[in-house]
């Protein structure tokens, strides 16, 4: 269970990720608000902090998978996905060196992760040509309502997936419990 686990739930919120956008009421869209739930992310950085070791790259590997799978399902550009999410999941990989991973430091992780992501997906989504909104616009309308979602999905993801993640990781990766 937990080599296949972890894997299967990125797939069910790859495959969630663009239902769940139409759950979002269509006043805030009239409103002017854009949200981007990032469900998948979301799970890469609690991977990052309870799954994987020091010395294990699982987050970075399934980062790039999921994010050309992204790629490759929602967006009409390869690659844009991909890099963010791996370029940005290699940081906090690193960074968890140096933090206890406990509540707050997850909590202040996703909110930099999420603000990060988001913000690289507008600069090259900007430099490419594909948007022409303002950066007073994207602060406003969609980066604050979308790290806003993010932390109300990223609440429950934690109660959900925060212990199961470290049993699963103490299962695969503890040499005493190990049958191999």
């Amino acid at each position: 269970m937990s080599r296949i686990a972890p894997p299967l739930i990125l797939l069910l919120l790859l495959i969630l990720q663009g239902g769940v956008s139409l759950l979002i009421p269509a006043s805030i869209s009239e409103a002017g608000l854009i949200i981007v739930i990032h469900s998948v992310f979301l799970f890469l950085l609690l991977l990052v902090m309870f799954y994987d070791l020091e010395d294990t790259y699982y987050a970075l590997f399934f980062a790039i998978l999921s994010g050309l799978l992204i790629d490759i399902v929602y967006t009409s550009i390869i690659g844009v996905y991909m890099f963010s999410y791996a370029i940005i999941t290699y940081f906090f990989h690193g960074m968890r060196k140096l933090l206890h991973a406990n509540f707050y430091v997850a909590l202040i992780l996703m909110i930099i992760g999420v603000g990060l992501v988001d913000s690289l997906l507008y600069f090259i989504y900007q430099f490419i040509g594909v948007t022409n909104m303002g950066i007073a616009d994207y602060l406003s309308h969609r980066l604050m309502p979308t790290l806003f979602v993010n932390l109300l999905v990223f609440l429950i993801f934690y109660l959900i997936f925060k212990r199961k993640l470290v049993k699963w990781s103490n299962d695969r990766f503890d040499p005493k419990r190990s049958t191999n």
